[in-house]
């Protein structure tokens, strides 16, 4: 925007505003407005506000640059003013994008050191808990992914199966598999992540060429999480140059055998989110079938349980139903069909 604006450097004593003579041209610059209403509508702006002011410190013009959030006077509304970009191809070339992502992985540096963000930030319509600081990466990651399948169970209601893989996984597979980043010598970085890196939320600038990142719901994370949406086959992102391109600028975290593990139980977050957010997807039986993946990978003896417990489970349902009871001889084959699954188990 120009600055020859006509009261740039106005004396007291000047005479009133008839007798300014205006400039005669101004320089265009766009602004995009993004609106939201809701329940969440003020958490939505001012937390995009503060991720997209953060991740511009760290590296410019990695996103559109922010002015302003606020309220509309006479309306329960917010918005939020950002310069305007002209989106391009979607995802970005896979070499400059993972360069430029890696970048701000790696130039960005935590206030407190911690994990964590300043405010709530969202996705989508939905909350993130990011409001808060944690040492212990797991420990956050945790309460985040708590925090998801609360609001999914309020969303779809209660599944007894899926909330027994809940609990393993919060409990069990959570310290297997995290916890080790940040023991036995081993350190992680809390990195500035934008939160919900996918296809529609990259893109190429129409203008410079270059990569950009827009709409983010952003906090301190392991740098690892941000790829997690990459996984699901439904995002382009998910072609191999663009996981490989990533690994290539910012090595994979130790111990390296346990990185297929952490994207998974990182996708996780990403694909609860889907499913509330979408009606009538398939993502919540996605998440079920990957948390038994999960379990069963780090967790056998939890898995043989779960295993054990819905056969019961689909016994007492199926003997619920015959009203005549079991016939000669099957009570006997059941037994045997047990000792079997036992034998199998172990």
């Amino acid at each position: 925007m120009s600055t020859a604006h006509p009261h740039a450097h106005r004396s007291n004593d000047a005479p009133p505003d008839e007798a300014i003579k205006p400039p005669s041209a101004y320089n265009n610059f766009h602004l995009d407005e993004a609106i939201a209403t809701g329940n969440t509508g003020m958490c939505m702006c001012q937390g995009e506000f503060e991720s997209m002011k953060a991740l511009n410190a760290v590296l410019s013009t990695i996103a559109p640059y922010v002015y302003a959030w606020g309220k509309y006077l006479h309306e329960e509304a917010y918005f939020m003013i950002a310069d305007f970009r002209e989106v391009g191809e979607q995802p970005p070339d896979p070499v400059q994008f993972t360069t430029r992502l890696a970048k701000l992985h790696k130039n960005s540096h935590s206030p407190t050191g911690k994990f964590g963000f300043h405010t709530t930030t969202c996705r989508g319509t939905i909350t993130q808990a990011t409001n808060l600081w944690e040492e212990s990466w797991a420990e956050l990651y945790k309460k985040q992914l708590q925090h998801m399948f609360d609001m999914d169970i309020e969303k779809h209601g209660h599944w007894p199966e899926f909330e027994r893989l809940i609990d393993i996984t919060l409990s069990k597979v959570i310290p297997r598999i995290l916890n080790p980043l940040q023991s036995e010598g081993r350190s992680i970085k809390p990195c500035l992540l934008h939160g919900d890196c996918w296809d529609e939320n990259t893109a190429t600038d129409m203008e410079t060429g270059e990569p950009f990142i827009r709409d983010a719901g952003s906090f301190y994370g392991h740098n690892e999480y941000e790829v997690g949406n990459w996984r699901a086959p439904r995002h382009l992102l998910s072609s191999k140059v663009y996981m490989k391109n990533y690994k290539r600028n910012f090595e994979v975290s130790e111990p390296e055998d346990d990185w297929d593990g952490r994207n998974l139980l990182y996708s996780l977050r990403f694909n609860v989110g889907a499913a509330i957010l979408i009606p009538g997807c398939n993502q919540r039986e996605a998440v079920y079938e990957d948390m038994k993946e999960l379990i069963k990978t780090y967790c056998r003896e939890d898995w043989i349980d779960f295993e054990k417990s819905t056969m019961v489970s689909d016994r007492v349902m199926v003997a619920g139903g015959d009203q005549d009871g079991p016939e000669d001889g099957e009570e006997e084959e059941e037994e045997e069909e047990e000792e079997e699954i036992d034998v199998h188990m172990k």
